[in-house]
């Protein structure tokens, strides 16, 4: 038995099939023995206050909810009681189970934000380009409301498709998301017009999917993108600010430490060109049908 296993109040996840993996802090693996106390409290209050969801709370996602808390259960209970009040509100079953986003293709050409591959450690890569955002074409092909909608529906694929995915890609359990912001382009004009979006997005990633962020890259960060940075720094905590790293035009090195060339869209500095654009190809282990170029032209 290795020393982290001796150490950890809780046993290893089922699954892993990668030799080297081990469980970072406050996760299924590697709970002190407070931790495990916590979780096991928190589940059993959810279960006799008739809250307990068995289909979605596992102990990774109430892990991810005492983790935004600093494992103090109260608050970690209120938040998560919060987001489960939210669901019904925002009505996510039935966003889940019928939301289609058709206008997809044309959306993309103003407001390019999908899913591509995975980085080094397994975690999906999120790639938003907001520099290419064209506010005026965006708001006559869709709303506010529907990109909330659909931002909402890519939350619960990555949490139920994209992270299973992984996870059984590289032999072990996979908890975040690699994300690319591209700001090449931005105007502060633009940005201001769909700031109310931006805000809710925010919101709704830090509230209701918490500790879902591994890496943030915010990358062909403009002259004066501190004004731009002003406005969005007070919408996040300071967990979540810690981990967004801001480079300039010449990203390409950095990115390439952490996202195979093969799998880092062409126009990023990488090799891969998927057939109809990475942008629209849902390429990753989550889609045995994607179509891509493989570093090929």
């Amino acid at each position: 038995m290795s020393t982290l296993e001796q150490a950890s109040a809780s046993p290893m996840p089922n699954g892993i099939t990668d030799p080297n993996f081990r469980p970072m802090p406050g996760r299924v693996g590697n709970l002190t023995v407070p931790q495990q106390h916590a979780l096991q409290t928190l589940k059993n209050q959810l279960h006799d206050e008739g809250h307990f969801v068995e289909e979605r709370m596992d102990d990774p996602m109430l892990l991810r909810y005492l983790r935004a808390r600093k494992f103090d259960v109260p608050k970690a209970k209120a938040m998560l009681l919060a987001a489960e009040q939210w669901r019904r509100d925002m009505k996510v079953d039935d966003i889940v189970q019928s939301f289609v986003f058709t206008e997809k293709e044309q959306v993309d050409q103003y407001y390019p934000q999908y899913y591509h591959k995975m980085d080094k450690d397994g975690r999906p890569v999120y790639i938003e380009r907001l520099g290419k955002l064209n506010v005026p074409a965006l708001y006559g092909i869709t709303t506010k409301e529907r990109l909330l909608q659909r931002l909402i529906l890519e939350y619960e694929r990555f949490l139920t498709d994209r992270l299973p995915a992984c996870s059984a890609a590289v032999g072990h359990p996979v908890e975040t998301v690699c994300t690319i912001l591209d700001l090449k382009g931005v105007s502060l004009s633009s940005f201001y017009q769909v700031r109310d979006y931006v805000n809710e997005a925010s919101k709704i990633g830090q509230d209701r999917y918490p500790e879902c962020m591994g890496k943030f890259y915010i990358i062909n960060a403009p002259w004066g993108f501190s004004a731009v940075w002003s406005l969005i720094k007070p919408w996040l905590d300071e967990v979540t600010v810690s981990k967004i790293e801001i480079l300039g035009s010449s990203y390409q090195q950095k990115l390439l430490q952490d996202i195979r060339a093969e799998d880092l869209p062409a126009d990023l500095g990488g090799k891969c060109r998927c057939a109809g654009g990475c942008s629209l190809s849902d390429a990753g282990p989550w889609n045995p049908n994607e179509k891509t170029g493989n570093g090929v032209a």
